[in-house]
């Protein structure tokens, strides 16, 4: 009786024990012992094809973590569907992916008119939809939209620091605004205003705004130039910012000129517009350009050529889209990798939203990651940079501002 008894106790007591190393692994949908399941769409197809190749870096990213034993013991799966850029055809592989694939989460899907289609269904479904590739100020907004974070320099900021430079090297200058009419347009604007503050008024002479449907911006940069500006704000997207470039080139007009980032890579902007007519410009960076021979021996950046040489030959170094899907890449592995056995919905919100000061691979130096449950805006920091006809070249000091987007 007493060895039943005592058999019994060893038992329950082995039972015991046993549930709390169980009970430490907390799955989300799409989360197994060996593998972590996740979605995004893309424009494989369509006007903003030549973005794709930030979800086929990404997928070649996954497949070098995967070959290393993956994270934490369990394999990344990236199901990544084609939208065409359109916004409905994202609400319908977005759907799909949640409801059928039962991801885990969306992650790096591009564009804002896209990521604008499916925010309130995945914020409804409490799905994460993080690291989302736009600035627009909408996606730092965790009151209202608390599953939804980018991962790219909010143009608010990225406007303000451009002031920031103009006050510091320029302030006298007769400002001329040109800006694509719409959300990221806007807030583009409002960044360079708010951080003017009170001589928005007096250094800003022309504003001039064009369409996307707009054949081309010739009138607009012709308007600008009449207006006597010296210095130039060029807010558009590659195809229009190419045009404008060329056409102020073609106008004998040699204003300060900046271009915003997203219209910046040199294979799409520069090229087209011709490298004569670009040289000169400005821009604001966060990452770094590997062309550039400033950081030929930087081991990000020797790092970043030897994944593209085995793992994705054929993408092109000089296409920016590039590196951001590998920044977007690594940091989805680091907030998965942060959350341990806990891979929950709730836990990798959690953990993408409390990221401190975390160094990604082809930050410029002295930039890092940052975000916080009150403010999702990853970045408060950039520099200013001029193209040299190769390369942009960083200049001076990197600006700092807390007017992240959104506030």
């Amino acid at each position: 009786m007493t060895f039943r008894y005592s058999r019994a106790v060893f038992c329950a007591l082995m039972l015991a024990t046993a549930q709390p190393a169980l009970a430490d692994k907390k799955y989300g949908p799409g989360v197994t012992d060996t593998e972590v399941k996740i979605g995004q769409t893309m424009p494989y197809s369509g006007p903003a094809s030549a973005y794709g190749t930030q979800g086929r870096l990404e997928e070649a990213y996954y497949a070098m973590i995967n070959a290393k034993g993956g994270v934490n013991g369990r394999k990344i799966k990236l199901i990544s569907l084609d939208d065409a850029y359109s916004p409905p055809k994202t609400v319908e592989q977005t759907r799909r992916l949640v409801e059928q694939d039962e991801v885990l989460a969306i992650i790096g899907t591009i564009g804002t008119p896209t990521n604008s289609a499916i925010q309130k269904y995945l914020n409804q479904k409490k799905v994460p939809q993080i690291f989302i590739s736009t600035g627009a100020a909408k996606w730092d907004d965790p009151k209202n939209f608390p599953w939804t974070t980018q991962l790219y320099p909010p143009y608010q900021m990225e406007g303000m620091i451009f002031a920031k430079y103009l006050l510091k090297n320029k302030p006298d200058a007769k400002l001329g605004v040109f800006s694509q009419n719409d959300d990221a347009g806007k807030d583009y604007v409002k960044g360079l205003k708010d951080g003017l503050g009170d001589k928005a008024k007096t250094m800003i002479v022309k504003e001039v705004t064009y369409e996307v449907s707009d054949p081309t911006v010739d009138s607009q940069i012709v308007s600008l130039k009449a207006s006597g500006a010296d210095t130039l704000f060029t807010m558009a997207t590659p195809k229009f910012g190419a045009q404008a470039i060329r056409k102020v080139y073609e106008l004998g007009w040699k204003p300060l000129n900046y271009v915003v980032s997203v219209s910046s890579s040199i294979k799409g902007v520069m090229e087209p517009a011709g490298i004569e007519a670009s040289k000169g410009l400005l821009t604001a960076l966060a990452f770094k350009t590997p062309t550039d021979p400033t950081w030929e021996n930087a081991a990000d950046v020797k790092e970043f050529k030897e994944f593209l040489a085995k793992w994705y030959p054929q993408g092109d170094i000089a296409d920016g889209s590039n590196v951001t899907g590998y920044i977007s890449a690594y940091m989805t592995v680091k907030v998965i990798e942060m959350c341990g056995d806990d891979l929950t919905r709730e836990n990798l919100l959690k953990q993408a939203t409390n990221l401190n000061k975390v160094v990604a691979p082809l930050l410029l130096p002295g930039i890092a990651i940052s975000t916080r449950p009150d403010r999702y805006a990853p970045f408060t920091q950039m520099q200013i940079a001029t193209f040299d006809g190769k390369s942009w070249v960083p200049q001076g000091e990197t600006f700092n501002t807390d007017a992240a987007a959104g506030q």
